[in-house]
């Protein structure tokens, strides 16, 4: 406790320059003097090691979740949120009355948590020290999986049914989805088949490591329960769940990981290299008027957690002006505020279309940051306390209990105790219930203040980066995957639009990452590194990359250097040997003349004869290179494949994406695109969001759940997908509601058809659907 108490102290000097404030020094004696109380000393020092030794490592990290609203943590360097300047609440994070260990979240930059994590090995040995288990339970696709192997199912048939639906789901097979897929739903087997996967559903299936959840133990781990070698090299875990442990109160340290950390870090070290500018979380300029503009008008493809669909559309409702705004802006788009009707009513207060009022004084005082308004779990717990005589201790065990309290039956007395202790302080009854509604919504979903801080910092850093640095983000962001919401494609489209040249994979100019090249305009030229080519080995990379004094001449000089031949291979799949002035046909043609390698005297020339040399190979077209490009790479820096097929649709009178934007509230439209994203959120009554993409951006549209019902296949199965709808629009926000929906994918499969065929006929051959012709 000594020793707590003096980094403590030693921190908070570090942290105010030497000029605590009078409130966080009250805070510091509080919190020190709780943590002595229930001797939670030690777990705090334990974390502090752990964190110090990252920095120590230069690996970026940063506490999050409830941690957040401690006074210590901020004065130990574990969390970055001072909780005195977002008025956060301590009890959200440890309280006497659950008297269990406290919970500390540290992110670590994914790709370089196992360093941390052999420290904690290292440090405490295997015998005290090890990562606890979750149980993994038979979801539809695996039970269906698993039950039809064993009731003797063709593969075909078992891949039928896993195909028609979607990942994680619990939705069960009706009989017009089985004939969908061509099967007999009447046959006895198969109802067998799907009685059973039913009963599978939930059913341990095995068991797993947790993501980063450790147990530490003061004697020796082994005389508890058992220690087991997982599957990744040099770890070891128990096989007790993490909610046994939970329940058994015993002390457990999350050691996880964060994809942003690492983009972040990998950025501000190309900032350094080629702006020679030093950045670090806390020296970024705050309040950027550029970059909340930017993430107003939701050009946020890649940004922390402001990069979905759904906060994309709030973004340019919301339109951030301050970091605080930002802290709404990430809990605000989540099932707590939706389930408590929540988010229209702060909308409206925001825009100035409803007045900001305010119960009572006291009230104000928890609310006046939200417009009356609440967001986050702390409010309502300080409004329980506040306005219905809750102690903290007794509102923490209202906040937790949510998730389960119609299994245990507490209900009314927390809904009767909460009501009349607000009913009695003057309050109305109507308002004493959303309270608890939306306590209620919380309880499942919770999302306190002091995570949304912790979120917004890397939000706005990341908002930062992107906004004065697009080539160092886009170029980041790939070297992190896989990450976030988007692919490669769509990260390198949004940075061509941000003015940042690409440049393709080469033999002579890449290497594993993505790099920066000389500037080309405002910023660096990106050049796409071989890790984006699909199949090839880092090791075979390195060979490459090592060899290269000289710029290579042709691909006998590659083979000798010792590159694989299968690399090779992979190399022409990916047309990366333009810089030789050979294209993807000639170059395949080549490697493919270099199995009998030549030796001695005849090192470096090719085995094919001269008369072989002057074999003249049919030109690819476009079309074809960029299908080979996605086939390679999963991106193409030559064209859209959209593009190629823009002459059809437009005899369908299907306009792009962008033309979307000039079109009125209201009016019918036909749009098509590559299907991106399709989302049927728990909280969204059976609404699936899908985004499609084409040559111009993306389009983003709303099926109901009827609608969906119908078209179902076609939703889940199309690669181009085609829909008739009309246009909603609310400011920058446009969606498509929809009320047909076309598969039109065999249209990608005819790219690479002959020029010659009239591309009319062809449309009018291919659109001709159930008897009824599109145009």
């Amino acid at each position: 406790m000594e020793e707590l108490t003096f980094l403590t102290w030693q921190g908070a000097r570090r942290q105010f320059s030497d000029q605590v404030p009078e409130k966080t020094v009250k805070a510091i004696h509080h919190e020190l003097s709780f943590i002595e109380q229930m001797n939670y000393a030690a777990y705090f020092l334990t974390v502090y090691d752990i964190v110090r030794f990252a920095r120590e490592q230069h690996i970026l990290c940063q506490g999050r979740g409830s941690a957040a609203n401690s006074t210590v943590c901020y004065c130990l360097g574990i969390t970055s949120v001072d909780p005195e300047k977002f008025d956060l609440l301590f009890e959200r994070f440890i309280s006497s009355a659950r008297n269990e260990p406290p919970d500390i979240d540290v992110d670590f930059e994914h790709e370089r948590r196992e360093e941390v994590i052999q420290y904690i090995y290292n440090k405490y040995g295997r015998d005290r020290a090890a990562i606890v288990a979750t149980v993994t339970q038979q979801r539809q696709k695996g039970a269906i999986r698993d039950v039809g192997k064993a009731m003797g199912l063709s593969v075909d048939t078992i891949n039928r049914l896993s195909g028609a639906i979607r990942d994680f789901s619990e939705e069960r097979f009706d009989e017009q989805s089985i004939l969908e897929q061509g099967l007999n739903p009447h046959d006895p087997l198969l109802r067998k088949v799907l009685q059973l996967t039913g009963q599978m559903m939930g059913f341990p299936r095995q068991l797993g490591q947790h993501t980063g959840g450790f147990v530490i133990t003061r004697g020796k781990l082994s005389d508890l329960c058992p220690v087991l070698n997982a599957r990744m090299e040099n770890r070891t875990c128990i096989e007790w769940n993490k909610d046994d442990i939970d329940a058994l109160g015993f002390l457990k340290i999350d050691v996880l990981a964060l994809g942003m950390l690492t983009c972040i870090r990998k950025a501000f070290d190309l900032v350094k290299n080629h702006y020679g500018r030093d950045l670090t979380l806390t020296n970024i300029p705050q309040d950027d008027a550029a970059v909340y503009e930017m993430v107003s008008h939701a050009d946020t493809i890649g940004v922390f957690q402001i990069e979905s669909r759904a906060q994309q559309a709030m973004l340019p409702r919301l339109r951030p002006t301050c970091f605080y705004d930002l802290v709404i802006e990430v809990a605000i788009v989540r099932p707590g505020p939706i389930q408590g009707d929540m988010v229209h009513p702060y909308l409206r207060r925001r825009n100035k279309l409803e007045a900001v009022e305010y119960p009572s004084k006291e009230l104000e005082d928890i609310l006046h940051r939200t417009l009356g308004v609440p967001l986050f779990q702390e409010q309502a717990m300080k409004i329980a306390i506040v306005a219905a005589g809750f102690t903290p201790s007794e509102a923490d065990e209202l906040r937790r209990s949510m998730a389960t309290f119609k299994a245990h039956g507490q209900v009314s007395r927390f809904e009767e105790k909460l009501v009349n202790g607000m009913t009695a302080k003057g309050y109305t009854e109507d308002f004493a219930r959303r309270i608890f509604r939306q306590l209620e919504g919380f309880g499942s979903y919770g999302f306190p203040e002091s995570h949304a801080v912790s979120f917004a910092l890397l939000v706005y850093v990341s908002s930062w980066i992107k906004c004065y640095y697009p080539d160092v983000f886009a170029t980041a962001l790939l070297n992190s995957m896989p990450m976030g919401f988007y692919q490669p494609a769509q990260i390198i489209i949004d940075a061509r639009k941000h003015g940042v040249e690409v440049r393709p994979v080469d033999v002579n100019h890449s290497c594993w990452d993505n790099t920066l090249e000389e500037k080309a305009g405002s910023h660096c030229a990106v050049r796409l590194g071989f890790r984006q080519v699909k199949g090839i080995r880092e090791e075979d990379v390195q060979v490459l990359v090592s060899a290269r004094t000289a710029t290579y001449t042709s691909i006998p000089a590659l083979r000798d250097a010792g590159v694989p031949h299968t690399a090779l291979e992979k190399l022409a799949d990916a047309d990366a040997f333009r810089s030789m002035g050979l294209d993807r046909r000639r170059a395949l043609w080549e490697v493919s003349a270099l199995h009998d390698r030549p030796v001695a005297l005849f090192a470096g020339q090719s085995s094919e004869s001269a008369a072989e040399k002057q074999i003249s190979l049919p030109e690819m077209s476009a079309p074809e290179h960029v299908i080979q490009d996605y086939a390679s790479t999963s991106l193409s820096l030559k064209a859209h494949p959209v593009s190629f097929t823009r002459e059809k649709l437009r005899l369908l009178h299907i306009v792009t994406a962008q033309e979307l934007s000039d079109m009125k509230d209201g009016a019918p439209v036909k749009v098509a695109g590559l299907v991106l994203v399709r989302q049927r959120p728990g909280t969204a009554s059976g609404i699936c969001f899908v985004t499609i993409e084409d040559e111009t951006g993306c389009a983003n549209l709303v099926v109901f759940e009827k609608l969906f019902a119908r078209y179902r296949k076609v939703i889940v199965q199309a690669k181009l997908l085609m829909v008739e709808g009309k246009l909603q629009r609310e400011g920058e926000v446009i969606h498509v509601i929809v009320q047909q929906c076309y598969d039109l994918t065999k249209f990608l499969r005819q790219m690479s058809a002959p020029a010659e065929e009239d591309a009319q006929a062809t449309a009018q051959k291919d659109v001709f659907y159930g008897g009824r012709n599109f145009r």
